[in-house]
């Protein structure tokens, strides 16, 4: 990027905030004006469309909280069109917020317990793989290779809760009975979390074994030849990845086991496991590293028992809540429970995740070419140690503003989807009121991303720049680290609108754009990496990749939202009836 253009890149985002600030101000005077004109035009019947009542109560707006009010005025023989569904309040939002915040920051969560304990705990200035860099720079791959693994089948979460909310509401509109094998009538949503807890544990068990049999070769890969080469790193690694593997069906599992439990509106069951989990893994670490000095084993070890606790805490409540009473979770094959075929298979989990798994790659694969070039760096171990303690935060940091974009896909789909029996029934639709209530929506995730973001990048940036000494003890890391403190904090500030508007797009079903830049934007990083490494850095300019790497995608998606709003009120200008 050439420095005219890199001075154009502020300038623009900052436009683009003010565009946010002003379509918020246009949008809310014209719901004020709407909600007058409106009440004005019941007041004197001067509104002539009727909507119906049965539309009204089977469609989804019948689910929302003004839908007792609306039904007694058509009853009284009100008339209007079909409103779109009323705003969240930001309590719903909230409580939809923390408990994904729990389902996405545990890995991380438990990758960063073990960087502070195993940087703090290890001896600064011991030789070989038992120093402090030396063992922060093999969790730096070890840890990248377990929490990718995880994340790589975060679809399975995704399409849990997706599944399981639609389950529901179809089990809400229909009278159909059906009971098991011990004559109970099964809850909605059944079929799906057997389907869910059967898949996730097949895929954990799959990947265990994979990252057992073939983890080694594919680390010394991963770190390259120079950073492999340094007494003990890739032994460490290694020792770590095969423990924490043997947690991959049982995390798996918890996870969509998590994802159900929110679907269901069950926010207090997660946190519970989460807790747990975190408890298990914070005493883990302080007896096994800091007390017997075991090092990344220990670590690995915490992590491991941290894990199995959770899922364990996750289980029975999971059976009582989400099942009927009799009904298991179906994790053994069919040919042993001679148990009938569920209403929702594997297939169906697969054909909803290849567009997010296409995401999820470009980002995994993102972060393994970074890692990959510091590695080759000059200054190992404390180089890659370095990088190793920014990623962990930026890990860290991520999950709060991802979750916005699991949010806006909750939200925003409620106003693509239009009643389909309004018109059969007498009622009108106005699909620009939708429309327009989409984009209020879409604007306000923004704001609060951006605002959540701000928050983040405060938070690690000070943390890298100020306080090093949280995570490692070694003056040679501490020295190497402060120098991202800047790019760390635009990385995940950047992050934000670019969260927020992939989640958008995703939920306005525009993945084939989403899959172009990704593409696109992963194509271009490895040949500007490998300049890097080839230059022999410093490890500072790998993150200043990454900032401009984000800053790409968030002017590509944000650009592709105000574009879309522009067209959208052309053709209401152009069409105003």
């Amino acid at each position: 990027m050439t420095p005219q253009k890199s001075r154009r890149a502020p300038v623009a985002f900052l436009v683009f905030a003010a565009h946010l600030a002003g379509e918020s101000r246009a949008f809310a005077s014209i719901n004020s004006n709407r909600s007058f004109s409106h009440r004005l035009g019941k007041e004197n019947n001067l509104i002539p469309q009727k909507v119906s009542l049965y539309s009204l109560e089977k469609s989804h707006i019948g689910q929302l909280p003004g839908r007792n009010a609306a039904i007694t005025e058509l009853r009284a023989g009100a008339q209007s069109t079909i409103p779109p569904p009323d705003p969240p309040t930001s309590l719903a939002l909230l409580k939809f917020y923390f408990p994904c915040l729990a389902l996405w920051i545990s890995g991380p969560l438990l990758s960063l317990v073990d960087t502070s304990f195993v940087g703090l705990s290890a001896k600064a200035n011991a030789l070989g793989g038992a120093g402090s860099a030396a063992q922060l720079a093999a969790l730096g791959p070890a840890t990248t290779f377990i929490d990718g693994s995880l994340y790589l089948f975060a679809f399975l979460n995704v399409a849990t809760t997706n599944l399981y909310a639609s389950a529901l509401a179809r089990g809400a509109a229909t009278d159909k009975v059906v009971t098991n094998r011990e004559g109970n009538v099964q809850k909605p949503g059944e079929g799906v979390v057997r389907t869910a807890a059967k898949t996730s544990l097949y895929s954990g068990i799959g990947l265990m074994l994979f990252l057992l049999g073939v983890a080694r070769p594919l680390i010394a890969l991963y770190i390259g030849p120079e950073a492999a080469a340094s007494p003990g790193l890739l032994d460490s690694a290694h020792e770590y990845v095969k423990i924490r593997a043997l947690s991959m069906p049982t995390s798996l599992l918890g996870g969509v086991l998590q994802a159900a439990l929110l679907g269901a509106k069950d926010s207090v069951t997660p946190l519970v496991s989460i807790l747990y989990s975190t408890i298990v893994n914070v005493s883990g670490d302080y007896l096994l590293v800091s007390k017997l000095g075991m090092g990344l084993k220990g670590a690995a070890i915490a992590t491991l028992l941290a894990q199995l606790v959770g899922t364990a805490a996750m289980i029975g409540p999971a059976r009582r809540r989400l099942l009927s009473k009799g009904s298991s979770l179906g994790l053994l094959p069919r040919w042993i429970t001679k148990a009938a075929p569920d209403d929702i298979g594997a297939r169906t989990f697969l054909k909803f995740a290849a567009p997010v798994l296409t995401l999820i790659l470009g980002k995994i694969s993102a972060f393994g070419f970074m890692t990959n070039a510091a590695a080759g760096l000059p200054g190992q171990p404390a180089t890659l140690a370095a990088h190793q303690i920014a990623l962990s935060l930026f890990f860290f940091a991520s999950p709060f503003l991802e979750v916005i974009s699991q949010t806006a896909q909750a939200f925003l789909p409620s106003y693509s989807i239009l009643p389909t029996d309004g018109g059969k029934k007498g009622g009108s639709i106005d699909s620009s009121e939708w429309k327009r209530a989409s984009e209020r929506l879409v604007f306000r995730l923004e704001r609060v991303g951006i605002l959540v973001g701000a928050m983040m990048a405060s938070v690690v940036g000070s943390i890298v720049a100020f306080l090093p000494g949280i995570v490692t003890k070694d003056a040679a890391v501490q020295t190497a680290v402060k120098p991202l403190a800047a790019t760390l904090a635009a990385g995940v500030l950047l992050t934000a609108p670019v969260a927020v508007s992939e989640g958008a797009l995703i939920a306005r079903k525009q993945l084939s754009y989403l899959a172009g830049v990704y593409l696109t934007s992963t194509a271009l990083l490895p040949p500007v990496l490998r300049k890097i490494r080839a230059g022999g850095g410093p490890v500072v300019q790998v993150w200043i990749c990454f900032a401009l790497f984000q800053l790409f995608r968030s002017f590509c998606f944000l650009g592709k939202i105000l574009k879309d709003s522009m067209n959208d009120g052309k053709s209401k200008s152009e069409n105003p009836n």
